[in-house]
């Protein structure tokens, strides 16, 4: 029944993230704050969910990163390289940050990140890239920069980052939407794998969260495939629509978690 479970929600939540563009988090990280409802066995804590989703992360990132390398060819490894050692540099701290945060702040501060994002979803005005001149080197110091900052706040909180890279990217190297989604792919990549080994070396995570994240991420895999398979025969209102339900359901799970942690309901 557990195994059966969870490869169902990895399978979903690779799905979501294919034909949605979401990251993972969004669904792992409330989905596994209610799961002892289903699995009485899991029974996870706010950290442990995060943990849960960053190592999902790592699976799905690979499998992405590798299609656009091989496949898609659309990678630019110069800027990957950078901002993947900045997001790697960032993470490692990621199992630190945790140690020190409550869980109930830390939930309080999924969900402002899921408000934001979710207001930037409804009523975002895509923006041209600004117009940077730089040199190579003073690219590569701003990708360092801005990979370790994200990779701290974003893999601390279970999320990939890409709300916050794609804002930082256009405005300080004026990176178009194109560059910056297989870059963001990358930057997850290293970012979650080095979050991983931190929350391992600081006790974050135990054998039943790596055992379900491993889970999840592997199935997760097939639904990538399904996701990008379907995405083409989904109407852009519907497809809009399930998006909206999914964000809301996600923050009134969290919010709900909050309310109880904060002892108002």
């Amino acid at each position: 029944m557990e195994f059966v479970c969870l490869a169902l929600l990895g399978i979903l939540t690779g799905s979501i993230s294919a034909l949605f563009g979401i990251g993972g988090g969004m669904i792992i990280v409330p989905f596994m704050l209610y799961l002892h409802h289903l699995l009485p066995d899991f029974n996870f804590s706010t950290h442990e969910a995060v943990g849960i989703s960053v190592m999902q992360m790592i699976f799905s990132s690979v499998f992405g990163t590798a299609i656009n390398i091989f496949q898609k060819k659309n990678l630019c490894l110069d800027s990957a390289i950078f901002l993947g050692i900045g997001g790697f540099i960032g993470a490692a701290f990621s199992g630190i940050v945790l140690m020190y945060i409550a869980e109930k702040h830390l939930a309080l501060t999924f969900l402002c990140v899921s408000l934001f994002t979710f207001y930037k979803f409804i009523f975002s005005v895509k923006k041209k890239p600004n117009n940077v001149v730089l040199t190579k080197w003073q690219q590569r110091g701003i990708l360092v920069v801005i990979g370790t900052l994200t990779g701290v706040f974003a893999i601390s909180l279970g999320i990939g980052g890409g709300v916050m890279l794609v804002p930082l990217l256009m405005h300080y190297l004026g990176f178009d939407t194109k560059k910056i989604v297989p870059l963001s792919l990358f930057f997850i990549m290293c970012a979650a794998l080095s979050g991983t080994l931190s929350f391992i070396r600081h006790d974050v995570v135990t054998k039943d969260v790596l055992y379900v994240g491993f889970l999840l991420g592997s199935f997760s895999l097939i639904g990538v495939v399904i996701g990008t398979r379907l995405i083409d025969n989904i109407k852009a209102h519907i497809h809009h629509g399930i998006l909206v339900v999914i964000y809301l359901a996600s923050i009134l799970a969290t919010l709900n978690k909050v309310l109880g942690y904060y002892g108002i309901i």
